[in-house]
């Protein structure tokens, strides 16, 4: 966008709320234009409209909101016709307000800094978009989400139940099995009839229900993902990317064509190293900033790519760049950022990963 341009743009941020979102316009110069705040029904959302347009005048309004995933994606849904909308990281509207000679917090001041925010830095924001392939990714990190907090549930009972078969067995219970968290052994101690404590065993026998039950919910949702991907997606061909891991980037990239390059999408991931120069000396450092739940899943494509069962030519390149003197470390943040451009390239032409 042209200086120009920015000259004839009416910035409008948006606080969103569960209740209620309230909306602050800025001229292109800063300075407040109006304030409303308005509840989370359509004509709610049509009071919006109407104020918009009548402060406007001739200027384009550009709307900016904070969350355009939770609350605020019914209204989002409703301006999307309407308007330019572009999602807002909150987290540039706090350092905005942190870096303030007197940072204060409310829902106007919030809308204000959402609407400062996309004055300063429109042209690096990411536009809203809805098309078939954002749904079919927003099902798809919410099914990764699912089961990625099952998981983790998982982990928790199943410290506890080693805990309780100690209790119940003293180290007799590791003779039993070698595993004593297959399906085989966790049928065995649900039905078991060891004498003990009763509230202890049946405590033990309440986790291992659980656990069990958790069990079928991640092969369920493990299917819904497979579902979810054939016909629409082909990163899953890669190497070293599996269903799971598939479908946790495709989700947290949602529309591949709201990233013009590959370098966008690698700085959204945070794949990108940050120059640290000085003078004569030119250093990049590694970037702890971007969506890290898509950071770490590129992270573990990579280190798949340098396992034994990985790739040959992925692993040429690794050991390639310890030659040239960077560190294990290093090499591996330049094999993530090699995964990012691989990735862009699939999902931007829907072709199928080919190790040639």
């Amino acid at each position: 966008m042209t200086t120009q341009q920015k000259q004839n743009c009416m910035y409008v941020g948006i606080d969103v709320h569960k209740d209620t979102h309230t909306a602050v316009g800025i001229s292109p110069y800063g300075e407040k234009l109006f304030e409303i705040t308005v509840g989370n029904y359509k004509e709610d959302f049509e009071n919006l409209k109407e104020k918009v347009e009548e402060m406007k005048g001739v200027l384009s309004p550009y709307i900016g909101l904070e969350d355009v995933r939770g609350y605020g994606e019914r209204l989002a849904g409703y301006l999307y016709e309407k308007y330019p909308l572009y999602h807002v990281p909150s987290i540039l509207v706090d350092n905005a307000r942190q870096n303030a000679t007197h940072p204060e917090k409310s829902d106007s001041l919030d809308a204000f800094g959402v609407a400062k925010v996309m004055m300063s830095s429109i042209d690096s924001l990411l536009v809203y978009t809805i098309s078939q392939e954002s749904e079919k990714a927003k099902q798809l990190k919410e099914i990764s989400q699912d089961r990625e907090d099952l998981v983790l549930e998982r982990t928790r009972l199943k410290n506890q139940v080693h805990t309780l078969l100690y209790r119940i067995y003293n180290n007799e219970y590791s003779t039993y099995f070698k595993d004593p968290f297959t399906l085989k052994a966790l049928r065995f101690w649900r039905n078991a009839k060891p004498k003990c404590d009763p509230f202890l065993l049946k405590t033990m026998k309440r986790k291992v229900r659980r656990i069990l039950d958790i069990h079928i919910e991640v092969t369920d949702l493990e299917k819904d993902m497979t579902v979810l991907l054939e016909n629409n997606y082909t990163i899953q061909t890669a190497s070293g990317c599996g269903v799971v891991l598939a479908s946790t980037i495709i989700g947290e990239i949602g529309d591949i064509n709201r990233f013009t390059s590959p370098g966008a999408l690698s700085k959204y991931a945070g794949c990108s190293p940050r120059e640290r120069s000085s003078g004569k000396k030119v250093r990049h450092v590694k970037s702890r900033s971007g969506n890290r739940r898509l950071n770490c899943a590129f992270h573990r494509m990579a280190l798949s790519q340098i396992s034994r069962m990985g790739n040959d030519k992925a692993r040429t390149y690794f050991k390639r760049k310890i030659s040239e003197g960077k560190s294990k470390s290093q090499a591996l943040v330049c094999l993530r950022r090699q995964m990012v451009n691989i990735v862009w390239m699939m999902m931007k032409h829907k072709t199928i990963y080919r190790n040639a």
